[in-house]
Formats: C-alpha cells, structure tokens, sequence
C-alpha cells in the first residue's frame, strides 16, 4: 500500500507541473494586423517578454525594430495598454498606442490581444494572436 500512495502522490505533483503555466500571458511572439480599415492594413510581429515585474518587447522585429516604450496592464479586465515610436508612410517617426484586452489567456493556440489603436492622427483597430 505504501508503494502505491508513492506512485499516486508522485503522479499528482507531474499532473500539478504539467498544468501550470510558463511565464506571463503576455509573453510571446504576436502576429497580427492593424489599420484604419479592412483595405489598409499593415503588419506587425510585436516579440514581448517578462522582465523585472514589467512587459518588454519590440515590434517588427529585425533591422527596422522598434522598442515598446511602455506597456502597462490592468489585471482586473487584462487589458494592456502599449506604446512604440514607429515610422509612418513617409518615414516619420510617430507614435503608435494601442489598447486592447488579452483573451483566452489559458490557450497556447488561441491567445489574442486585440482592440484600437492610435497612430499620430490615425485611429483603427488591430487583432494580434500568439504564435
């Protein structure tokens, strides 16, 4: 008998593991797209992780990445509210702040943060998952 309640209590402590999970529900590779309507849309991959208590990350990743200057989160209704300095169509630099809530945080597959977003005098939407 004491052989089995082992093999049990080890049984639930792999079972507890397996379950939990890794890291902050924001972090992760987001893809998605954002504009001011369905025929103009841009791109955007948005790399963020979990550091010091804090969201860190970057968008679009590579030699034109840009730094997201601020991300903040209300864990109440998870939302998060992000900010970059990103080029607009002529090269200026603007600033793009998005709001938007993070939903289906327990997936791995279906994991979205979307909501609307303000880009110098540009305002729209933008759906992003994790990849």
């Amino acid at each position: 008998m004491r052989y089995g309640c082992r093999i049990l209590l080890v049984f639930l402590m792999l079972a507890g593991t397996a379950t939990a999970q890794v890291g902050h529900p924001a972090k992760g590779s987001w893809l998605g797209y954002w504009g001011p309507d369905t025929k103009t849309q841009h791109r955007m991959v948005l790399n963020l992780d979990w550091r010091n208590r804090q969201v860190v990350g970057q968008v679009n990743p590579g030699p034109g990445a840009a730094n997201v200057t601020r991300a903040d989160i209300d864990y109440a209704t998870w939302t998060m509210t992000m900010e970059a300095s990103l080029p607009d169509a002529s090269g200026r630099i603007q600033k793009w702040v998005g709001t938007g809530k993070l939903e289906n945080l327990g997936s791995w597959t279906n994991r979205v943060y979307s909501g609307t977003y303000v880009f110098g005098a540009e305002k729209g939407t933008f759906k992003l998952t994790l990849h």
